[in-house]
């Protein structure tokens, strides 16, 4: 699960100091630039000044989103720590007093507030992801029979008894204690589907199709719609600790993706398409992901990121927190236009590793489905820090 569960009500209003474990990454086939040389964080990547900020081409309305979300983001990034090696928490406090009453020209809020930076090369690789909708129901019924569960108690850390003392670095690892004490690796996703949790462990509703609910596992949140009509929104509160095994890379191994006879296009669209085609392929294939979500219901107006903020669409990145703090704009400009412009870092994911590589959100319907499942960017980024923030740490 998330590395604190979730914060209780009163760290909440403060802002929680300890970052969420990521949601699990988005495998839509598509072929990973290679990492480069890999750096602690932004600090020992190398960073340099970006442009002039005036001379960015901003757009009144991308603006006004972003300072919203910016503005957002002050109530978390004034209480926690920047794991980039750029910012303290005291460089925040001059924008985010200036976001809190600001009613002018959005994009002078960013121009008068913020220098430029440039992260490593400062190349660019971006995905997407999105809320998903899916069929489901509070109650059990009738075509409505796939768990959505909520986090288990028998879930938690700890080291293996037979586990040596000189290999017991960073977190213990997720598991539970068997009926024999011994603590064993946690429940498989095939193991969950046969009903190893069944009576166990507290249902919060039931899903129809087992491939959506599947995909909305990895995109980590989604909505549930209701026969009556009513959504309700779901959210990531943890995860099995098992492996996960991105499915469309295997399909790819397999010579399922391409462009020749009988394989399927490098998408979400292209991998649930040949599950649909295959069904009992298919099942086998999905439970070769180990990793299974659990859930939480959520009253938010939208999925809440890392950050413990609602993530928008548009406007919110999954960042690796190592490399852009979080709260901070970002600017994209991408061979693919529709991800150009201001984002704030409010996120983060299994498979947002390393310098300039980020996920942008896209909402939820039909076309954030599109947009996100085919994205594939790659570009030039610039981080937006407080001004002097350069200055001080002598870059």
């Amino acid at each position: 699960m998330r590395s604190a569960l979730m914060c209780g009500a009163a760290l909440l209003l403060a802002g929680c100091s300890t970052i969420p474990d990521a949601r699990p990454p988005m495998d839509t086939g598509v072929v990973e630039q290679p990492p480069a040389l890999v750096a602690a964080n932004a600090a020992s990547a190398g960073v340099r000044a970006g442009p002039p900020i005036e001379t960015f081409p901003f757009l009144r309305s991308d603006a006004a989103s972003a300072l919203t979300a910016f503005r957002a983001s002050c109530d978390k990034i004034l209480f926690r720590d920047d794991t980039s090696g750029l910012t303290t928490r005291l460089d925040w406090q001059s924008p985010c007093l200036a976001a809190s009453n600001w009613s002018s020209d959005p994009a002078q809020f960013f121009t008068s507030q913020f220098e430029t930076a440039i992260v490593g090369d400062g190349s660019a690789f971006a995905t997407g992801y999105f809320e998903p909708e899916i069929l489901g129901s509070r109650v059990r019924a009738p075509g409505y029979d796939i768990p959505v569960y909520a986090m288990p108690s028998d879930l938690e850390r700890a080291w293996p008894a037979d586990m040596p003392e000189a290999e017991r670095t960073g977190r213990p690892p997720l598991g539970r204690y068997n009926e024999d004490g011994k603590f064993v690796s946690y429940f498989e996703r095939a193991e969950i589907e046969a009903g190893a949790l069944e009576g166990k462990v507290p249902v919060i509703a039931w899903a129809a199709d087992p491939v959506e609910f599947f995909f909305l596992q990895i995109q980590g949140s989604g909505l549930l719609r209701m026969p009556d009509g009513e959504v309700m929104r779901i959210g990531y509160a943890g995860q099995n600790g098992r492996e996960y095994v991105g499915i469309g890379s295997v399909m790819r191994e397999r010579g399922l993706i391409g462009d020749g006879p009988g394989q399927y296009a490098g998408s979400m669209q292209g991998i649930v398409q040949y599950i649909r085609e295959n069904p009992e392929e298919g099942a086998d294939l999905m439970r070769l992901n180990k990793s299974w979500i659990f859930f939480r219901e959520l009253t938010t107006d939208g999925p809440l990121g890392s950050l413990e903020v609602p993530v928008k669409r548009g406007d919110s990145v999954a960042v690796d927190p190592k490399f852009v703090p979080y709260g901070a704009p970002v600017w994209l400009d991408l061979d693919r236009d529709v991800a150009d412009g201001l984002w704030v870092a409010q996120d983060t994911g299994g498979a947002i590793k390393g310098a300039n590589r980020f996920d942008t959100f896209w909402g939820n319907g039909l076309d954030a489905r599109d947009i996100a499942g085919g994205m594939s960017g790659r570009g030039k980024a610039y981080i937006f820090l407080p001004k002097g923030t350069l200055a001080r740490t002598g870059q």
